[in-house]
Parts: structure tokens; C-alpha cells; sequence
């Protein structure tokens, strides 16, 4: 390793979860006021950017900075080791334009970080190791038992009551693109990083379109996807995912934002591909944010699912699918 080079350049990065994204507001005030509402944690403010965390463990899920345009920054995954983050400063195609290895000084939990732009698109993409986790934040949720019709899990006089209030985001699920060229980008993230498709999705000539990452991680239990992305005439970020506690967080935090005057993007609703309980909404700059419930989870015994694009796989109740939704 004295050359500066990994062990074996042709062995895939690893990749272990995906840990925070990043968005540049040109209103970061009123970002900011969207971000408590959807139920993020401020804990730091440096310069032009402010960090979020869930209740999880990550040292922050969401990065806000101020900035002349609405855009976005990208989201990053962490590395199995110091060499997976090596190979991607080294190895990547002169294309991504990898940096070399550089400090998350100012970012909560510090570590370590390689920056490198997709190829075809040119959208920023990070690679993190070494972060300091936080503890957990105990942010009250009530204990549910559910009263079924020929199962009783309350005792006698014992009531359901929720409190109003944002849904607690507990982390990051996952993002997603919309790209120009499909099967070089697929091409390339299956090359160079774990990733698998959950799902691959084709049109009526039987080409596929959209592709559902989930990542390699052998017998450990994976979330249904974490990265997906479909073709289109123009790149754009198109929504990133965040996990709440239940249902009923999940319906009280959508009641929060609706009456605090934000537009709903779509949902309730569930998912087919990756069962997950879904609600869309649209922030200030008009990027799109989820809260998920209830997704599935998978190891590399499944295989990978074939599907034909129609409206009827993307959810199996809730509004119908908005007009523009796949735009």
C-alpha cells in the first residue's frame, strides 16, 4: 500500500449504507422551517450550511446550504474501509473526476470523504468513512397495540392518544435520479460499486428503464433499494426518502404539514416494489421529500424482479398517480 494504491483495483467498492444528501437553497430560511416541519433536528450551523439528524444514530441525514441557486448536492453512502474510499480517489474513470481523500472537517461526526461526479450527468456523488455515530434521541412515541377484530392487544380502559407534532425522521432511506442514459449509468454503478437491482423495470419493447439498487451486503438484512434512477430527456434529482416510526406518525406528521400550508406531492398511499407506506411532498424550492413506513427488507437469497412499466406497480392503494410525477 506504500504506492498510495489499493490492494486489488479491480475489486468493487463497498459500499455499507447511505448516509445524508445535500440540497443548496436559494431561500434557505424558509428550507429550514420546511426541514423542522418534516421532522429533522437541527444540530449544527456552519457558514452557508446547516445539518440535520434524525433520531438515529447518524451524526446528520440532511445537509441544507444557502446558495444563489436551488439545487442539488448529492447523496452520500458510507464505505466499508479506508481502501474501499482509496480505490474510489484512484480508480474511478477520469470522467467522475474523483477528489482525493478529503476531511468532513465542519461536518458533524467529522470523517472522511471522496467526491466524484456521475459519469453520464455530471451530478455529485459521495463516499464517507469514519464518521463518529451519535446516540440516539428518544423523541417520545407512544406504545401501539393494536385492537384486531379477533385479537384484542389492549387490556381494559387502556386508551390510544397521539400527540400533534412533525414526523420524527429516524434516517435516510434512499434517493433518486432521473438519468439520460440508462444503460451506461447502469453500467457503471454495477461495476464499480455493490449495488443490485431489487427490480429492473422495462418499457413495451422490453428495454429496461428504471432500475431499484439495493446493496450487496451477503446474508445482512438491506433495505428493498437505496439508490434508483430512470431514464428521461433531462437530468434532475427526483425525490429523497426518509424513514418515520409507523403509520400513525407517518398520518399525524402529513396532517402537520398540510395544515402549516405546504403542497402535498402524493399520498398516503403504498408502494408495490418495496411495499413501503409513502407520502410525497414538495418542499419550499419545489424538491420532493418522503416519508416512508413498513419497507421491505432483503438479502442476496432474492433475486432480482422483472417488471413492465403501468401505473399499477408503482402502488396498490392511495391517490392515483400524479400526471407528473414520473416527469
Amino acid at each position: 500500500m506504500a504506492s498510495g494504491l489499493p490492494a486489488n483495483p479491480l475489486k468493487k467498492i463497498n459500499l455499507v449504507r447511505i448516509a445524508h444528501v445535500y440540497y443548496k437553497h436559494k431561500n434557505i430560511d424558509e428550507a429550514k422551517r420546511f426541514a423542522e416541519d418534516f421532522g429533522f433536528a437541527q444540530t449544527a450551523e456552519v457558514g452557508k450550511k446547516t445539518y440535520f439528524r434524525g433520531y438515529g444514530t447518524e451524526p446528520f441525514v440532511l445537509c441544507l446550504e444557502a446558495s444563489k441557486e436551488d439545487e442539488f448536492g448529492g447523496a452520500a453512502f458510507v464505505v466499508e474501509s479506508m481502501e474501499d474510499l482509496m480505490q474510489a480517489a484512484k480508480t474511478l474513470p477520469n470522467e467522475c473526476k474523483a477528489t482525493d481523500i478529503y476531511d468532513l472537517a465542519d461536518a458533524p461526526g467529522g470523517g472522511k470523504c471522496v467526491t466524484f461526479y456521475d459519469p453520464v450527468d455530471g451530478f455529485p456523488f459521495h463516499l464517507v468513512y469514519g464518521q463518529t455515530p451519535v446516540e440516539a434521541r428518544d423523541v417520545d412515541f407512544p406504545i401501539v397495540r393494536f385492537n384486531f377484530p379477533n385479537e384484542k392487544n389492549r387490556g381494559a380502559n387502556e386508551f390510544q392518544r397521539f400527540k400533534k407534532r412533525p414526523a420524527p425522521v429516524h434516517k435516510l432511506g434512499h434517493f433518486g435520479v432521473c438519468v439520460t442514459d440508462f444503460a451506461t449509468c447502469y453500467d457503471f454503478y454495477t461495476k464499480y460499486f455493490n449495488f443490485f437491482p431489487s427490480e429492473l423495470v422495462h418499457n413495451d419493447e422490453g428495454v429496461n428503464k428504471t432500475v431499484f439498487f439495493r446493496l450487496n451486503r451477503g446474508n445482512d438484512l438491506v433495505d428493498h433499494h437505496c439508490f434508483f434512477f430512470f431514464e428521461g430527456p433531462k437530468m434532475h434529482v427526483h425525490h429523497s426518502s426518509f424513514e418515520t416510526h409507523d403509520f400513525d406518525t407517518q398520518v399525524l406528521g402529513h396532517d402537520w404539514l398540510r395544515h402549516q400550508g405546504y403542497k402535498n406531492c402524493w399520498g398516503v398511499g403504498r408502494h408495490v416494489m418495496g411495499s413501503q407506506i409513502f407520502d410525497y411532498w414538495f418542499d419550499p424550492s419545489g424538491f420532493i421529500l418522503e416519508h416512508y413506513v413498513d419497507g421491505d427488507l432483503l438479502d442476496m437469497n432474492e433475486p432480482t424482479h422483472n417488471t413492465k412499466a403501468a401505473p399499477d406497480n408503482l402502488h396498490v392503494w392511495g391517490p392515483e398517480v400524479p400526471a407528473t410525477f414520473l416527469q
